[in-house]
């Protein structure tokens, strides 16, 4: 709960630009928050926020004043992904509760060093935003893949589209060593959290190919192997798409469990049949997402859904994704006179 001397949880963000808008909007508009603090090296960022969404909070000029000065209670970390351990590190030391954009670090060694950091202060709370992990749509899916009641798992694919590579020039996503992965390591971080969240299994074969298309940072990631029971999957993260698709099939002894444009259906006998999931009506990402959950965490009402050691499957599949991709080139060379 807060301190007995406010009322309401005080927030810091750090990193104001769209991710930070997104996450100021959403704690301006729970009742059991208010932003107080805000830092971003483009200074106006943080006067949008300020002017639009968070009137009383105070700009401070550097990372450093924010931690040394605010007096918060929590801070949401929106920066480039090679700022995170820092900055989470600083907070933690600090006292405050931290919820923190993905991917949690650049490094596997900062990831688990911020997972130990994580484990050894039980009175603070650490989540990633991963959205999809508060979706009403996305746990429905975990529970009737790990139910049993239509077998085992046969088969897993996913497809990601994205208009991606279109908004991402001079910015540091396109940078490769601070955005690893690029498209995939980034909005696809997102997809491959799901899918071992939903199945709950790990790969155990990776073979790739991948494609910049012109940009510094992979763009195209087309991927194939096995999960755990010799489970095969595929993935196909295309980020220079003109429009948003996230599909993911589960494909089990007795039914396919399927969501398409974020509704789910079951498909049988050549023919798919829509399942009704309440919570998930036009808007529950008003309700349902990473601030709301992390404000029903700090209240005590909520395990930690997303908390730091989710950061570092991710981490490695990833990894085994880029490895497969260069070991595939190097197989496979392309020359123009055959």
């Amino acid at each position: 709960m807060p301190s007995a001397a406010n009322s309401k949880y005080r927030f810091a963000i750090v990193g104001c630009g769209r991710m930070g808008i997104v996450h100021a909007a959403r704690l301006k508009d729970d009742p059991r928050a208010d932003v107080v603090a805000l830092f971003d090296p483009v200074g106006s960022a943080s006067t949008h926020i300020q002017q639009e969404l968070a009137p009383h909070a105070t700009i401070y000029e550097s990372f450093d004043d924010l931690v040394r000065a605010a007096e918060v209670d929590a801070i949401v970390i929106c920066t480039p992904t090679t700022s995170h351990f820092e900055q989470v590190t600083a907070a933690a030391e600090r006292g405050w509760h931290v919820l923190c954009e993905k991917p949690l670090a650049e490094s596997r060694s900062h990831i688990l060093h911020l997972i130990e950091l994580a484990n050894s202060r039980p009175a603070q709370h650490f989540a990633i935003a991963y959205q999809r992990r508060h979706s009403p749509v996305f746990h429905r899916l975990r529970e009737e893949v790990r139910s049993g009641r239509w077998g085992h798992i046969k088969a897993v694919s996913l497809v990601a589209t994205e208009r991606w590579q279109q908004t991402i020039a001079g910015t540091w996503r396109d940078e490769p060593t601070i955005n690893i992965g690029g498209f995939m390591g980034d909005a696809g971080s997102h997809k491959i959290d799901m899918l071992l969240f939903v199945t709950g299994l790990h790969p155990t074969q990776v073979l790739a190919v991948s494609d910049r298309a012109g940009s510094q940072v992979e763009i195209v990631t087309r991927v194939i192997g096995r999960l755990s029971g010799h489970v095969p999957f595929t993935i196909s993260f295309v980020g220079h798409a003109n429009s948003f698709v996230e599909e993911f099939f589960i494909h089990c002894e007795h039914a396919d469990l399927i969501i398409r444009d974020g509704h789910l259906s079951i498909g049988q006998n050549n023919q798919t049949t829509a399942i009704d999931v309440p919570g998930s009506e036009p808007g529950f990402e008003r309700i349902h997402n990473p601030i709301n959950g992390f404000l029903d965490l700090l209240d005590g009402r909520v395990e930690n859904i997303a908390p730091f050691t989710a950061a570092l499957p991710v981490w490695d599949f990833t990894q085994s994704i880029l490895e497969g991709a260069t070991l595939t080139a190097r197989l496979c060379p392309l020359n123009a006179d055959h």
